[in-house]
């Protein structure tokens, strides 16, 4: 009889208890998602806070969603498909989510959900940009001879006038059956002369490969990079302009400390004999052999961005066999890239937008 009773007395506390439990927790406050990782599937709640009130730079910057939806004024702004936060379990992240399709800028083929720093500045005068990020996924089909697939770019300097070429791009490239992906960091000539369509990049590799690693045939990859990074790795960069000389670092817990310094004022490729061998075998066969403005970018006005600049579409490779990747758009339908893989995501947990200053 006495067990009877504290059994009885078990059982009452445990409804009790889990009355209250279910009343303190708002279920239209939180949900759950899994990304897909290469190292992870845990779920991982939403917070209850909007980007800006994680990255404060937010009031700084406008957006431009995977959709095409814009915003000029993120404080307190967010979108449940493309621009959210969520917590790991320790740190708040803001996701920066973006389709293989969907609808992006006038100057490009490429979706993103990406921030567009509303100053702008001359190379003389500079300006600075930091990032610590994670990238969660990038496209899982794509042509894997085409340079641009299974690869996103996380920061970036984009020209303002003229031809308003990019003379940063910062990209994390990751091949479907690697376990470990590239960063790699890319110049883009400011090409002589009236005609852009000569213009060309010039990748330098960070941890693992450049851009010009590339397979042998359609679903043929190329050897796994030996110090990549993989998917869920944190990365952090730095990217400071000052007096024309653009000064890059990038940081990753178990990798070495990179740098490199590149000259935005003054071009290494004013003649045809200046173009690497790596564009003459990257570029040059589709027609891309254009030589720089000797001042390069000198006078011009320039801003970063920063999210996730999806660089995989649906474009034939046969038209361009660097930037068309040939992946599955399922018609540009969101909802069933999201469900099949053909979409990039990347975390960052810390950002910050400044003046350009004296390198260390």
């Amino acid at each position: 009889m006495i067990d009877n009773k504290r059994l009885l007395t078990t059982l009452l506390l445990c409804i009790i208890l889990g009355f209250g439990l279910t009343r303190c927790t708002n279920p239209s406050s939180q949900k759950t998602i899994t990304p897909q990782t290469g190292n992870s599937t845990a779920p991982r709640a939403t917070t209850q806070k909007s980007p800006s009130d994680i990255l404060p730079l937010m009031g700084e910057c406008k957006i431009l969603l995977g959709d095409g939806k814009k915003s000029n004024n993120l404080i307190n702004y967010q979108d449940e498909d493309f621009f959210y936060t969520v917590n790991d379990g320790s740190v708040d992240w803001v996701v920066y989510k973006s389709p293989n399709s969907g609808v992006t800028s006038k100057t490009s083929s490429n979706t993103r959900t990406e921030l567009h720093q509303k100053t702008e500045w001359v190379p003389e005068t500079g300006g600075r940009l930091t990032g610590t990020c994670k990238v969660m996924h990038v496209s899982t089909t794509g042509d894997a001879r085409v340079a641009a697939s299974y690869s996103v770019v996380i920061g970036q300097i984009h020209s303002g006038e003229g031809h308003k070429n990019e003379p940063l791009k910062i990209f994390y490239k990751k091949y479907p059956d690697h376990e470990y992906g590239s960063l790699f960091w890319n110049y883009e000539i400011n090409t002589e002369g009236e005609d852009n369509s000569g213009r060309w990049d010039y990748s330098t590799a960070i941890w693992g490969h450049d851009m010009s690693i590339i397979g042998s045939s359609p679903n043929v990859s190329p050897a796994e990079p030996t110090e990549g990074i993989k998917l869920g790795e944190e990365i952090s960069y730095i990217v400071n302009v000052y007096k024309g000389i653009m000064y890059l670092t990038f940081t990753s817990v178990g990798h070495p400390t990179k740098t490199f310094t590149k000259n935005l004022i003054k071009s290494d490729y004013t003649q045809v004999s200046d173009i690497p061998i790596q564009t003459q075998n990257l570029f040059v066969p589709i027609g891309q052999d254009g030589t720089e403005r000797p001042d390069a970018y000198a006078g011009e006005l320039n801003y970063f961005k920063q999210g996730a600049y999806n660089q995989t579409n649906g474009k034939d490779p046969q038209k361009n066999m660097v930037w068309c990747t040939g992946a599955n758009v399922y018609n540009g339908d969101i909802t069933e890239q999201y469900a099949n893989g053909s979409y990039t995501e990347v975390w960052f947990r810390e950002a910050t937008l400044g003046p350009g200053t004296p390198p260390q």
